[in-house]
């Protein structure tokens, strides 16, 4: 008989990227694995529409964010943006285990949760976080005792500065059943909530 040998874990590949003044915080699960990235930084996978429904909301085009050539997200022109708009990125999981060969969340075995708490620490203008799935989401109501708000929706919790939302959008991976401009209009209702459009 054999031993099952558990995959080996992974540390989290990128910093947080956190811009001054940043009024919202954006949290994933965990980066895809560097075969499927595009770009240096996060929502790489061509085929994760993150920044396709930025491209629709902000401005009317779906391709916005992309290169030229199509075969990779513009990482220059996504930072500037998210510097604009105050908006932080970074993942609920510091260091997994992928218990598959995939980009499913439903395969990641969370090793590290990210200290959230510190991250707000170093964002003092924030007002809102927003989880992109529900193993961040997951991840993070455990860690917060937050409570779980509904896809679309926003719950809200207390930290040492007082209460903050916490908004609960669709995952942006074309695995989540719902057509690209039905995301779109999650995000766009949390962004006119927060009067960032």
């Amino acid at each position: 008989m054999t031993d099952n040998i558990l995959p080996e874990t992974e540390r989290h590949p990128l910093e947080p990227f956190i811009p001054e003044g940043a009024v919202l915080l954006m949290l994933g699960s965990f980066p895809p694995q560097r075969k499927r990235w595009s770009m240096d930084f996060y929502y790489p996978n061509l085929q994760n529409d993150m920044w396709r429904i930025f491209g629709v909301i902000f401005f009317n085009d779906k391709n916005h964010f992309m290169e030229k050539s199509g075969k990779s997200f513009c990482k220059e022109r996504i930072i500037a943006f998210l510097c604009e708009k105050g908006i932080a990125i970074y993942d609920t999981a510091t260091q997994i285990r992928r218990l598959q060969d995939n980009a499913s969340d439903k395969f990641l075995e969370v090793v590290e949760p990210t200290n959230v708490e510190k991250l707000l620490e170093k964002m003092p203008c924030c007002k809102a976080i927003v989880t992109t799935g529900q193993k961040a989401t997951d991840t993070l109501c455990e860690q917060l005792h937050a409570h779980q708000p509904k896809v679309g929706g926003y719950s809200e919790f207390t930290t040492d500065r007082g209460i903050l939302k916490l908004y609960r959008m669709p995952s942006s991976s074309r695995a989540y059943p719902l057509a690209l401009e039905k995301k779109a209009i999650y995000y766009r209702n949390m962004f006119e909530e927060l009067k960032m459009i």
